[in-house]
Parts: structure tokens; C-alpha cells; sequence
């Protein structure tokens, strides 16, 4: 690529950078919060659910309550996190 092409994309991405908003409201920092939050306790619902499914059982036995351990853990996480 000429140094002229990417001089001219790397202005163009300086210019729309600067339409961005400098200062978020208040609603739109709470709310990414919450969406982060919500996602936080699904996947961490689903950790700790994984590793006590992963106490329980032998072979395909231990694989089926991994697997259950993760899926009911991550809907807990998310129901507890996601009011």
C-alpha cells in the first residue's frame, strides 16, 4: 500500500474519531455496567458451576454433570446478576 494511501486512512480515522462524544451520559455509563455485570455473572455462574459438575460422577457420567454443572450455573449467574 503507498505511504500516501494509509496517510490519508489514518486522517480519516482521526477525523471520525473526533465525532465521537467526549463525554458519555450518565444512563449510557450505568447501563454498560449492567450489560457488563449481567455477562460477568452468566460466565462466572457457568465457571463455577463447571468445576463442581466436574466433583461429581466418573466417565460419561462426569461429562453429562459438567455439562449440566455449566448450563445451570451460568442461568443462576445470570438470573442473580441480571435483576
Amino acid at each position: 500500500m503507498p505511504k500516501r494511501m494509509i496517510t490519508i486512512l489514518f486522517a480519516a480515522g482521526l477525523g471520525l474519531s473526533a465525532c465521537q462524544s467526549s463525554t458519555p451520559t450518565s444512563q449510557a455509563v450505568a447501563d454498560k455496567n449492567a450489560e457488563f455485570g449481567c455477562i460477568a455473572g452468566t460466565v462466572g455462574g457457568a465457571i463455577v458451576g463447571g468445576l463442581v459438575g466436574s466433583t461429581i460422577g466418573a466417565g460419561t457420567g462426569q461429562l453429562a454433570a459438567i455439562g449440566v454443572g455449566i448450563g445451570g450455573g451460568g442461568y443462576l449467574g445470570n438470573r442473580l446478576a441480571c435483576r
